[in-house]
C-alpha cells in the first residue's frame, strides 16, 4: 500500500469540466474518445457501454479513462441512433441538453452527471491510461455520487471559493476511484505489471523531459542521453517498462497537448502543430484526425460552442 500512497502523492489532478445532462434522443457513439478521464453517474434512464452494451444501473457510475476508445449508448439501447465520435462532437446539442439549475441535479428524467479531469503522475503521465485500466462500473458508492453532485452544484453557481472547492473535490474523486479499484481488487494484473515503472527514476526523467520538450527533438538518441542508456537499448527499455514504444507515447503526449491548446488558445492550427513538434501541418492534421476521429478545426469549433 505504501507504493500506492507514493503514487497518489505524486498525482497532479486538474478539473476540466462538469455537466448535468438530459438525454434528448437515444444515441450510440462509436469509438467515443477523449484525452481526459470521465466519471459519469446515472440518475435516471439508461446508459450502457461496450459492444456488448453492459448496462449502468441507476445510481451507479461509469468510469472511462482518458485515451480509451469505447462505444457508449445514452438512452434506450433498443432504438438508438448510431453516430461516429466526430458527428457527436459537432452536433451533440441535438442529443444532449445541459441543465444549469442546481435544484434539478438528479431530479430530471433520462439524465446523468459527469466530471472530467486529468490525473498525471509527476504532471507527466496519465495515471489511469498508463495502467491500462479499461472502462468499468463503480457500484453503489453514495459518497462518491455526493461528491460529483457537489462539484456540479459548485460549477453552476457563482460563489466565493468555488474553484478551490472544485479542485479539492476533484482530488477526492481521483482518490476514491483508486480506492475502489484496490478495495475490489480490480485489474490486479495490470496494476502489478504497469505500476512498477513509476519507481524507475530514469523513466521518470524521460517522462519529464518529453513533457518539457514536446516541440523539440525527441529522438531515441536524445532520450537515451536523458536516461543514460544506449541509443540501441532505450526503445526496448521504454517498451519493457511501459508496454509501448517511446515514439507512440510521444505522439500521444503531443496530441494531448494540441487538444489543450485548441481548447484554451486562439493560435492557428499551423502554430499549434509546430508548438507540439509537427513541422508539416498537413501531417499533423492527418494524425490528429486518425487519433481523435475529428479534424483539429472541428475540435476547436466544438469547444467554441456551448459546452454541453
Amino acid at each position: 500500500m505504501e507504493d500506492y500512497n507514493k503514487i497518489i502523492e505524486s498525482l497532479g489532478v486538474k478539473f476540466i469540466k462538469a455537466r448535468n445532462i438530459r438525454i434528448l434522443h437515444p444515441i450510440t457513439i462509436k469509438n467515443y474518445y477523449d484525452v481526459e478521464n470521465t466519471l459519469t453517474v446515472l440518475y435516471n434512464g439508461e446508459v450502457s457501454f461496450g459492444e456488448e452494451k453492459v448496462k449502468v444501473e441507476t445510481g451507479d457510475m461509469l468510469f472511462i479513462p482518458g485515451g480509451k476508445h469505447i462505444t457508449v449508448t445514452y438512452g434506450d439501447a433498443s432504438q438508438p441512433k448510431t453516430v461516429t465520435n466526430e458527428e457527436f462532437m459537432i452536433h451533440r446539442e441535438q442529443y444532449w441538453e445541459a441543465n444549469r439549475d442546481p435544484q434539478k441535479i438528479g431530479n430530471m428524467p433520462n439524465s446523468f452527471g459527469y466530471v472530467s479531469f486529468e490525473a498525471k503522475v509527476f504532471d507527466s503521465v496519465n495515471f489511469f491510461n498508463s495502467l491500462d485500466v479499461p472502462p468499468f462500473i463503480i457500484k453503489r458508492e453514495d459518497s462518491l455520487v455526493q461528491t460529483i453532485n457537489q462539484i456540479l452544484t459548485e460549477d453552476m453557481l457563482d460563489t466565493a471559493g468555488k474553484g478551490r472547492i472544485i479542485k479539492i473535490k476533484t482530488e477526492e474523486i481521483v482518490i476514491e476511484v483508486i480506492r475502489y479499484i484496490l478495495k475490489n481488487r480490480l485489474f490486479v494484473e495490470q496494476l502489478v505489471t504497469n505500476s512498477t515503472y513509476f519507481k524507475d527514476p530514469r523513466l521518470i526523467d524521460i517522462f519529464a523531459y518529453i513533457k518539457d520538450n514536446l516541440g523539440g527533438d525527441l529522438s531515441n538518441k536524445v532520450l537515451a542521453n536523458v536516461a543514460n542508456v544506449s541509443e540501441d537499448y532505450v526503445g526496448q527499455y521504454f517498451k519493457m517498462l511501459t508496454g509501448i514504444n517511446p515514439q507512440d507515447y510521444i505522439e500521444y503526449q503531443r496530441m494531448e497537448a494540441a487538444v489543450g491548446l485548441l481548447r484554451t488558445s486562439k493560435k492557428s492550427i499551423r502554430a499549434i502543430g509546430a508548438e507540439v513538434g509537427y513541422k508539416d501541418t498537413a501531417y499533423f492534421c492527418r494524425r490528429f484526425k486518425m487519433m481523435f476521429g475529428i479534424p483539429a478545426g472541428k475540435m476547436r469549433r466544438r469547444e467554441s460552442l456551448m459546452n454541453v
